[in-house]
């Protein structure tokens, strides 16, 4: 027997069998046992899949493809059931709108999970794994906003247990990608000659490292305007009046391209409701400054808007850049979530903007966001959403409430303890706004409350006025997510700075190293090493 015949033996006897052994059905029923939801796993895996799966296929799928290979197929199988129904036959206008979002939110997380399978940055498929837990979660959202009874959701058995599989899947899909992500992948610094440095531009003007040299030189420009692709003017200056019109046009006019694309939108109250569609990325809006560009609108809960649908300005196409511009919710306190800003852009940054509201005001929905040198008013969960988002040199106004309402700063909603999610607000002000200021002693103030079961939100170095109650934090809902929650606070300042009165939760702590307070600065939470705001907190290059 010549040595080729021996080699195909010795593998057809030897090798092949193992690699055939690692999905065998107890072999996938013990690695199932390390997710989330091993029943699922399980019954998706062992049950569905293998069988359809030729012996190369088998060898060359690591047990995450797997997973996530049925975790696409869910997510298919539910977009394509909403797909299929026929939205303008529902009488009840409130069932169509909170379908409509589920339509574009399943969609978008079919898109994410395509994303995750093709990437090889286990930090981006973090972040999309992640934001797809948001859109499922958000999609049931609609229906409870809209008071749409379970019952309603129960007359589609299909959809129900299709969007419950699927969940329970990214969960197991969220899980698998952390474990297999290596811990020096969770380090946000570089190593350059030995010594480490923060991820900043060069000049240390406080970007993020992927905010590219061009798009510093626009947002640091002064005098004679930016140099824009598209200017909006209500005067007839410009080449739109409405900013809607432009982002039309400029979508025709782009076809598909990914340049950036500047829209300048002169002084002015613009009175519309605008979407940046995930097609439309790099878009960048510049305006006069705050409160001289304004885009303002009134949509609201108790007029029949789902919180995510009652956005004025939504932006979903990645790369999105914003500044000098006003941002506004006019709907009132009484009419409940009213959204100024929703953001699901990932690598998105708004640069000296200003956003108006009451409840809701600025949504930070999902993926990586940095907002700089802004000023955001609000009174109830006004800084809310399931982003990684930081606020950095920011002006925080707590607004005057309906009478029998308090004030909650944040309402951040991770749902899922393996997601790379939550709030930071660094090196900024909270404080009255005027309108509260001479009557604050007659509200409650609190740094946050608990949306969902793992939310994570850090105030580091930052100054708080009295107005904040000395407990610091509020609760949802009796002891919900009180010892899965993840507050810190760290060496702030000012009146209600003082955490001896604060809350005894499991959950919260009072940050007291640089290690620990690095960690929401360059940690996982900022999900990659393209996602560094400058923020001069000590940290270790151990981290």
């Amino acid at each position: 027997m010549d040595h080729f015949s021996l080699f195909s033996t010795y593998f057809l006897v030897f090798i092949c069998p193992i690699f055939m052994a690692q999905y065998s059905s107890s072999s996938v029923s013990i690695r199932c046992s390390q997710t989330p939801y091993p029943q699922v796993c399980n019954h998706f895996i062992n049950t569905n899949l293998l069988s359809t799966l030729d012996d190369h296929e088998q060898i060359r799928f690591t047990f995450r493809d797997l997973t996530l290979k049925v975790t696409m197929d869910q997510a298919i199988g539910a977009h394509q059931l909403v797909s299929s129904l026929n939205l303008n036959s529902l009488k009840d206008e409130r069932a169509k709108l909170a379908w409509n979002d589920c339509l574009e939110l399943h969609e978008d997380t079919v898109d994410k999970i395509n994303r995750s399978i093709r990437s090889n940055n286990a930090l981006d498929a973090n972040t999309w794994l992640s934001a797809s837990i948001a859109n499922q979660q958000t999609c049931q959202n609609g229906f409870t906003d809209l008071k749409i009874p379970n019952s309603y959701l129960q007359s589609f058995p299909n959809y129900v247990t299709l969007t419950s599989n699927l969940s329970k899947l990214l969960s197991n899909s969220l899980s698998l990608h952390k474990a297999s992500t290596s811990p020096s992948a969770l380090h946000f610094s570089k190593q350059v000659r030995g010594k480490r440095r923060l991820l900043l531009s060069e000049s240390d003007d406080g970007f993020p490292e992927w905010v590219s040299f061009a798009d510093r030189k626009l947002l640091q420009s002064t005098g004679g305007g930016p140099k824009a692709d598209m200017v909006v003017a209500q005067d007839g200056s410009g080449n739109y009046k409405t900013i809607s019109e432009a982002v039309a046009a400029a979508q025709n006019l782009r076809s598909g391209s990914t340049e950036r694309f500047v829209i300048h939108v002169k002084a002015g109250v613009y009175k519309e409701n605008v979407e940046i569609k995930k097609t439309m990325k790099n878009i960048m809006f510049i305006g006069d400054g705050i409160d001289a560009t304004i885009v303002t609108g009134n949509r609201n809960n108790q007029d029949g808007s789902t919180t995510y649908s009652s956005a004025t300005f939504g932006v979903t196409g990645e790369d999105f850049i914003a500044q000098g511009m006003t941002f506004e919710n006019t709907a009132g306190p009484q009419k409940h979530q009213a959204v100024a800003l929703r953001s699901g852009a990932d690598h998105s940054v708004f640069y000296r903007c200003s956003f108006k509201g009451y409840q809701d005001t600025l949504y930070v929905y999902a993926q990586r966001q940095f907002y700089r040198e802004c000023d955001v008013y609000g009174t109830v969960d006004f800084i809310c959403g399931d982003a990684t988002a930081v606020l950095q040199n920011c002006n925080i106004y707590v607004r005057k409430p309906m009478s029998y309402q308090l004030n909650t700063v944040t309402a951040q909603s991770r749902t899922d303890p393996n997601e790379n999610t939550g709030i930071v607000i660094h090196s900024s002000l909270v404080t009255a706004a005027p309108d509260l200021r001479a009557v604050q002693g007659s509200f409650r103030t609190y740094l946050g409350r608990p949306w969902k079961k793992y939310s994570r939100t850090v105030i580091m170095k930052s100054d708080l006025d009295g107005l904040i109650d000395p407990a610091g934090w509020f609760p949802w809902s009796g002891s919900f997510a009180l010892s899965t929650l993840y507050y810190g606070e760290y060496m702030n300042s000012g009146a209600g700075a003082a955490t001896g009165g604060r809350v005894k939760w499991p959950g919260y702590r009072v940050i007291t190293s640089a290690g620990e307070a690095g960690k929401f600065t360059v940690g996982s939470i900022l999900a990659g090493e393209s996602w560094i705001p400058a923020t001069g907190v000590p940290f270790s290059a151990g981290l």
